[in-house]
């Protein structure tokens, strides 16, 4: 099939775009077009105007600043996995690329895309809930942001008004306190590699000198229409030596919780992989923060 009929618009600034935004109805923004391309020739997407957002050079980068590692939302999935201050201050969210398609769609796909189109198994909204990330989003009635726990409204449904962007995100990333270390671990299950996660799980901890977990987060996509926090297994941790028995108990709680379910995978299967998957998450954000390898 072919799209149906939409007017092109490609703005080269911030202020062209914003102007567009303002002026036009029933518009759909155009960044990697890994998602949206085949949902107009499939005609599951309807838009009159298409707004393509390649050429604005001020959403594509990624900087450190005071309140962590900053992100352009035009920023391609093989830049992000690939640039030395993800792999120094966010290895987990390199490591989760890894997993998101093959070389050729991380080479066209975007960070804001993914965050934009919001399915429920992608692996970058999972990240941005694990970091507490904050969105920057604009439009011509100004700027907002959106804290990552606020972002999804529904299914694939992001925070975003019909005259908004999203212009990138930030990242409140994890510095190791004197005596303190931190380690990261990502997994997923998946039918082959490339596909979209049935299950994935990320985990951050901090312990101190003694092994004492002084802060933890972890973080499911795949069983809910948003990203998981499993706070009660995080809370379960602090205070207490990091070992595969706590590791073993606090997995456990990643399967009590309502998984959705579909007409392939069992709310019970998939909770059997989110036990799985965040055991091993762990496990490795373990075994980094022991070895002495900071996030």
């Amino acid at each position: 099939m072919k799209a149906s009929a939409f007017a092109y618009h490609d703005p080269k600034t911030l202020q062209e775009l914003n102007s567009l935004l303002g002026s036009l109805d029933n518009i759909r923004i155009l960044a990697g077009g890994q998602s949206l391309m085949p949902m107009l020739n499939m005609r599951y997407a309807f838009p009159d105007h298409v707004i393509d957002i390649n050429h604005i050079a001020d959403l594509s980068g990624v900087a450190m600043t005071p309140a962590g590692l900053r992100i352009g939302a035009m920023t391609r999935q093989r830049i992000v996995r690939e640039h030395p201050l993800v792999l120094e201050h966010a290895p987990v969210l390199a490591e989760a690329l890894h997993w998101v398609g093959h070389v050729q769609t991380r080479s066209r796909g975007t960070i804001g895309g993914s965050l934009c189109h919001l399915d429920p198994a992608a692996e970058q909204p999972c990240i941005a809930a694990l970091y507490d990330a904050m969105l920057h989003v604009s439009g011509p009635r100004g700027a907002r942001d959106v804290a990552m726990r606020d972002w999804v409204l529904s299914y694939m449904t992001p925070n975003l008004e019909p005259d908004e962007a999203l212009l990138g995100l930030t990242l409140p990333v994890w510095s190791g306190m004197q005596g303190h270390r931190v380690g990261h671990g990502f997994h997923e299950f998946a039918r082959r590699h490339g596909d979209y996660a049935i299950v994935a799980a990320a985990a951050l901890v901090s312990l101190d000198a003694a092994g004492v977990v002084r802060r933890a987060s972890i973080a499911l996509a795949g069983v809910d229409v948003r990203p998981v926090r499993l706070e009660g297994a995080e809370q379960a941790l602090v205070g207490k030596g990091l070992d595969q028995s706590l590791i073993a108990e606090v997995s456990a709680m990643a399967a009590s919780i309502e998984m959705m379910e579909d007409a392939h995978i069992t709310p019970a299967y998939r909770g059997r992989l989110a036990q799985t998957m965040t055991k091993r998450a762990l496990t490795d954000a373990l075994n980094r923060a022991t070895g002495g390898r900071n996030v």
